[in-house]
Parts: structure tokens; C-alpha cells; sequence
């Protein structure tokens, strides 16, 4: 069987398509494409969209302390840029923590670059990112109806 190449997160206003990075993080890619496929993103919210900056989600608490039971996972930190489009693993200060947490960047944020795991760009359906309620938390957050990879 073939590696997938693209995910498909359906948010509320509809589909977007991630291009998955496995040229720069192979372990994050293999994670987020296992996590997707056992439906753990399914229901999950956006519990963090700052406007300009990012959307944040992937935490089944919906609060941005939690993730998935599986063990954190060893940066995958490259050179590519956090750029619109770009999704990319969020973690605590400690550089080996993330687990199912990721964010995706509204706009150039390229203070980041080298600092968080980049495993993939959405190629398709930005505007629905776009759309996502913002705030911290918003007060209704956006939710991911399903995360497939394909």
C-alpha cells in the first residue's frame, strides 16, 4: 500500500486539503496520518484562532493541554518556512513534545521557522480556515467534522 500524500480535514464551512510534508517530518506525517485514520481529529475543535497569526487544534480536551495517549514525539525541526498555508505541530517549551496538537498559519510567521515541526501545506480550501471563529478560546469554536488521509 501506498503512502498517503494529502489529508482531508473537513471543517464546518467545508473540505481542506493538506499536501503532507514527509520529506520534512516523516514521524510527525506518520503520526498525524495514524491519529486521522483512527478518528481522533473527528469532533476535535480549534480551540485557539488568533487572527493574522494561526489556528491551533488537535486537543481532544479542547482546552490546549491535552493530546493523544500516544508518547511525544522527537523534533522534526527544518528550514521551511511558516508561510500562509503551512501547518505545523504545536509543543510546550520543550522542543520533544508534541503529540497531537498542530496548528495552521493565517499569514507569514516565520519567527517560527526552525522552531516547530512543519508536516504539511493546505493546497486547496484555505478560505475555510479563514473562516474559523477566532479567539482564545473562541467563544464558539470551529470543529473538525473528519481528518482522513488519502
Amino acid at each position: 500500500m501506498t503512502e498517503p500524500t494529502t489529508l482531508t480535514m473537513t471543517l464546518e464551512g467545508g473540505p481542506v486539503t493538506i499536501r503532507l510534508r514527509r520529506d520534512l517530518a516523516p514521524g510527525h506525517v506518520s503520526r498525524i496520518v495514524e491519529l486521522a485514520g483512527e478518528g481522533f481529529y473527528d469532533g476535535v475543535v480549534f480551540h485557539r484562532v488568533i487572527d493574522g497569526f494561526m489556528a491551533q487544534g488537535g486537543d481532544p480536551t479542547g482546552q490546549g493541554t491535552g493530546g493523544s495517549s500516544k508518547p511525544n514525539l522527537k523534533a522534526e525541526f527544518s528550514n521551511a518556512p511558516h508561510v500562509r498555508g503551512v501547518c505545523s505541530m504545536a509543543r510546550t517549551p520543550n522542543p520533544d513534545s508534541a503529540n497531537s496538537q498542530f496548528f495552521i498559519c493565517f499569514d507569514d510567521a516565520r519567527f517560527l521557522d526552525g522552531q516547530y515541526t512543519v508536516w504539511g501545506e493546505v493546497i486547496e480550501g484555505m478560505e475555510h480556515v479563514d473562516a474559523l471563529p477566532k479567539g482564545e478560546p473562541p467563544a464558539r469554536p470551529g470543529k473538525i467534522i473528519s481528518m482522513r488521509a488519502s
